[in-house]
């Protein structure tokens, strides 16, 4: 049988951020420079061995309200604006050398 390389533990955490996070499991996978099929293996897993019923993993929600959305597109703006804000500074920094 094969070993893995990653521990039980860095497995769990990473299961735990895909499913508790906004983001998706293709980035999260590529962020850990993993393979988004073997994080999906995980997941399935995961949710096999906890008795958590399979369904597909960060799918909008059809039932998300126009309150919600706004909610969220409001924190994704705010994210997106730092972001710049920030690349704004490096950019001007780095330009006056």
């Amino acid at each position: 049988m094969r070993t893995s390389k990653y521990t039980k533990e860095f497995k769990d955490s990473t299961v735990q951020l895909a499913l508790n996070s906004e983001e998706s499991v293709s980035k999260i996978a590529a962020d850990l420079d993993i393979h988004v099929k073997t994080l999906y293996n995980w997941i399935s897993t995961y949710k096999k061995e906890h008795n958590i019923p399979l369904r597909r993993i960060n799918q909008s929600s059809s039932t998300e309200t126009t309150d919600e959305e706004i909610k969220r597109l409001r924190k994704e703006n705010k994210l997106l604006k730092q972001e710049r804000d920030i690349l704004k500074k490096a950019t001007a920094y780095f330009a006056k050398d």
